[in-house]
């Protein structure tokens, strides 16, 4: 099949499924900022996103798309260094206009999946994976019910070290997105001169603008906490 068996058809895939994920990194981002104006309009929207079947197609699809995407870059990687062979070691010095991002994309996405996996930690599995449990109040939660998104928002930032961890996942997905952009709208076809400059200005715009408003969440209610002494000083 062409997708797979051709280098072309793994670059499409990898396109396809990244613009992918940024849709939903962007309806994701706009949900976050609600927790900013109304925790209850956010604990809402967890509601209505809680352990529904459309919640659930979605977040398997989801999970497809992101697996999808890590497969293909690992092999796209493996595949570029075979084909260069000994030849990789022979430079020393970047190529000028080659970006940083550019060369470091497979680390700067295993530290975006070891951050999801963080991201998974603090509320998936807290919040949907434990409404599938059966578990519905916040006693049978550990404190916080699973539809109380805001509480949760509230409990993780409030410790520095999850703050600090969220900001360092933050600054790589930047790169990833910043570099993988514009890069799957070349692929797909928008290569260019006039469109090449146009999508990375786009990118960079796009990208800052996504990750400045999930880091104003993180940034809001840290301060919150540091205001209101709430600030966890242990995990």
């Amino acid at each position: 099949m062409w997708l797979i068996n051709s280098s072309v058809g793994r670059k499409v895939v990898m396109s396809i499924t990244g613009i992918a994920l940024v849709l939903f990194l962007t309806f994701h981002m706009a949900m976050n900022l609600v927790a900013i104006i109304s925790p209850k309009g956010y604990n809402w929207i967890c509601e209505m996103l809680g352990a529904n079947w459309y919640a659930l197609v979605a977040t398997v699809a989801l999970a497809g798309l992101v697996v999808l995407h890590f497969i293909y870059a690992i092999w796209l990687t493996l595949q570029n260094r075979t084909a260069r062979g000994n030849e990789r070691y022979a430079v020393t010095a970047r190529p000028k206009k080659v970006e940083w991002a550019s060369q470091n994309m497979l680390v700067l996405g295993f530290i975006v999946v070891v951050g999801l996996l963080l991201h998974l930690f603090n509320f998936w599995f807290k919040m949907q994976f434990s409404e599938l449990q059966g578990i519905h109040t916040a006693v049978e939660n550990g404190g916080i019910a699973p539809t109380d998104g805001a509480g949760f928002i509230r409990y993780t930032f409030s410790n520095p070290v999850y703050v600090a961890l969220y900001v360092i996942w933050l600054v790589a997905l930047w790169f990833h997105l910043n570099h993988g952009f514009w890069s799957a709208l070349q692929t797909l076809g928008w290569n260019s001169k006039v469109w090449f400059e146009r999508w990375r200005i786009t990118s960079n715009v796009y990208s800052t603008i996504l990750i400045l408003g999930f880091a104003s969440v993180v940034v809001v209610y840290f301060l919150c906490a540091l205001i209101n002494g709430n600030v966890a000083l242990a995990w």
